[in-house]
């Protein structure tokens, strides 16, 4: 029987300009549907998991788009809930070379921000689940969302479940320090906790001594210190990140970096040609968690996540439709990008 993995936040209306347009030269939008927690239940199910969705969508034919987007690709939507004004927009200006991607949120009065505790039973959605997963946007979008995530994590604490949260600071949503008082409360009930030295700062207020880690260059020491402390302090079984090494919009390095406790341990470095690195980091999360749900070590589980999500930045959209051979092909090294017959 296949692992489940029940996800919790907004999905989002998604509008790009084509062909590396800029907002203001763009007369059509391509469509598509995403978010970071949706992001990660649609991969899980290319991989051949259970992966559960739970948000709240309007009740209009917007909503049931989202839905249907998150359907075809095996979804679970049946906790679903239906109500609200509006599903949230985001528009997406792709960058190349030296500028750029830009991003515009339109998401004031979703759904999901007007969520009610009645709504939602965690005890039947988490039945059976081996794994919990939400990130640091959900609670940013209300506090009425931030009472939900909370009572998620406890709910699948109580049961033991293996809860993570991928820590995703979005500064245009709430400030550094309403970030980090929602989100110490949040991480009491965390088992795995994936995020970058700069979203460690800002939610949970590590900060790397000694270190300068906004140049732009990989400073693993400075992860290490970081990392060493949000153990001391959450007791995390795994904390994980992914490591952006930006040489522009159109190339970066990227590798990972995760930490038990006792081992640190960095992934293979893949040199990406970006074609849409929107979702990457939710790629990698998802990936980290197939891994470990399906019992490979650490390294292992790093290693998946990495490859996983170094396609990921090949294919356009929020989504990483990336297939396991895929994934394990690029893992043996087969990066070629040959034509398969």
């Amino acid at each position: 029987m296949s692992k489940k993995v029940v996800t919790l936040g907004e999905i989002m209306l998604r509008l790009s300009t084509p062909d590396y347009k800029r907002f203001v030269q763009a007369d059509t939008f391509d469509v598509t549907y995403g978010g970071g927690e949706a992001n990660v239940a649609a991969a899980l199910c290319n991989y051949g998991l259970n992966g559960t969705f739970v948000t709240k969508v309007p009740d209009n034919p917007i909503g049931q788009s989202a839905i249907n987007h998150l359907r075809r690709y095996g979804v679970d939507t049946q906790f679903i809930v239906r109500g609200g004004d509006r599903l949230g927009i985001y528009f997406l200006e792709t960058g190349a070379s030296m500028r750029a991607s830009q991003v515009v949120y339109d998401r004031a009065g979703a759904s999901i921000s007007q969520v009610e505790m009645n709504e939602f039973d965690f005890d039947k959605i988490l039945e059976g689940a081996d794994w919990f997963h939400t990130t640091g946007i959900t609670p940013a979008l209300s506090d009425k969302a931030a009472a939900l995530t909370e009572a998620a994590l406890k709910a699948a604490r109580a049961k033991g479940i293996t809860t993570s949260i991928d820590l995703n600071y979005r500064k245009k949503l709430w400030s550094k320090e309403k970030a980090r008082e929602v989100m110490t409360k949040l991480c009491q009930y965390v088992d795995v906790c994936i995020g970058n030295e700069e979203d460690a700062d800002t939610t949970l207020g590590f900060k790397a001594h000694n270190t300068d880690v906004t140049k732009g260059e990989l400073n693993l020491e400075g992860f290490k210190d970081v990392f060493r402390q949000m153990k001391e302090k959450f007791n995390f079984k795994y904390i994980a990140s992914s490591l952006r090494e930006s040489h522009s919009a159109s190339d970066n390095g990227w590798s990972a970096l995760v930490y038990d406790g006792t081992e640190f341990y960095h992934t293979k470095k893949y040199e990406v040609r970006i074609i849409d690195r929107v979702g990457s980091g939710d790629s990698f999360a998802s990936g980290f968690i197939y891994g470990l749900v399906t019992g490979m070590s650490m390294p292992e589980a790093a290693e998946f996540g990495v490859a996983a999500s170094a396609l990921k930045h090949t294919i356009p959209g929020d989504l990483n439709h990336a297939t396991l051979s895929d994934v394990k092909g690029l893992m043996k090294g087969d990066g070629s990008g040959r034509v398969q017959r």
